[in-house]
This record gives structure tokens, sequence and C-alpha cells, in this order.
């Protein structure tokens, strides 16, 4: 099995497991992790910390804005406290592909994949 098999594998267990995702949408997963590159091999790179108020504005900004095409601020703001709600604030592992899918879904970008 490739790295990036065992990835998804990973993402679609934390998925199913932690987040109560029955059935997720594996497609736009793995392209969505497609998208994110070498970040899902690297430990710090992988996951994204909810905390941390610079980086949840660089995802806003280079994914939010760059890759999905949203940049209405409020909208921004509101996928990303869903996605971490749906992960959960207490889950440590937010993995980087998980929360870009969540992010997809609210906002309903999953075409941008297509």
């Amino acid at each position: 099995m490739s790295k990036f098999e065992e990835c998804i594998s990973l993402y679609e267990t934390q998925m199913k497991e932690k987040m109560g995702v029955k059935r997720p949408d594996t497609d736009l997963l793995r392209k969505v992790a497609k998208a994110c590159g070498p970040s899902l091999y690297k430990k710090d790179a992988s996951t994204v910390s909810s905390g941390d108020k610079e980086e949840l504005a660089r995802v806003k900004k280079n994914f939010i804005a760059k890759k999905l095409g949203v940049t209405d601020e409020a909208k921004q703001d509101k996928a990303v406290a869903a996605a971490i709600e749906r992960i959960g604030k207490s889950n440590r592992n937010k993995y980087r592909a998980i929360f870009y899918y969540f992010l997809t879904k609210e906002l309903k970008k999953s075409s941008v994949f297509a």
C-alpha cells in the first residue's frame, strides 16, 4: 500500500469512528488530499491547529479563498467553525485533508475537485 493510500485509509477510519461519518465521499477525500500535496506526509503540516489564529487565517486565504473561491469572510468563518465542530474541538488530530474535506462540503464547493 502506498503512503497516499495509507493516509486515505487513516482518514476514512478517523471520519467513521471518531466523527460519525457513516459513508465519507472517498472520491472527494482523495482529490482534496491530493490537493494538500506533500503536507500529508509531514507530521506538523498534516494537521491543522484550530487554536492558532494565524494558521486559520492561512487556511482561509490559501484554501478557502484561493482554491474554493469563497472570499466572504462570514462564510469562511462559519465554514471553519463547522469543520472544527464536526471534527471535534478536543480532537488533537485535525488532519488537514479531513479539515479541507469538511470545508469543501460545508461551502458546497465539491465541483472544484470534479
